[in-house]
């Protein structure tokens, strides 16, 4: 791959992945607080995975390394975790409606999924700052 490129595809996904973070925090915080399924906290954890994923793409289509790191590892396992958060909330939506209140297994699950997100954030910047 070219260098330049590839570069272009980190920073891409370097900048798609702090939307992710604002949408997944709006989302999480949102139903934290409230413990209620609404349709911004179902819309801002879905744009979250969708972006998300979209800064996965780019990140792995940037780097010459194996996807197999410690920080490999850690942001594709939390991407996992925070897509069933976003499955798991849609399902509850059918199941319980909108503007039900969430069950507490899932408020824990979904703040669970949100720190393992931000560690794997975390993680990555410092690869930024110190790689």
């Amino acid at each position: 791959k070219h260098p330049t490129l590839m570069n272009t595809y980190l920073q891409l996904g370097s900048g798609i992945v702090i939307f992710a973070l604002i949408a997944y925090s709006i989302g999480v915080i949102t139903e934290q607080r409230k413990k209620v399924l609404s349709p911004k906290v179902l819309a801002f954890i879905t744009i979250g995975v969708l972006l998300d994923i979209t800064a996965t793409i780019f990140m792995i289509l940037g780097t010459s390394k194996s996807g197999i790191t410690l920080h490999g590892v850690i942001g594709y396992s939390s991407l996992f975790v925070m897509l069933v958060d976003a499955i798991l909330l849609w399902r509850h939506r059918v199941v319980a409606g909108m503007g039900s209140a969430i069950r507490e297994d899932l408020h824990k699950y979904t703040r669970y999924a949100y720190s393992w997100w931000v560690l794997a954030f975390i993680t990555g910047l410092l690869l930024v700052v110190f790689g």
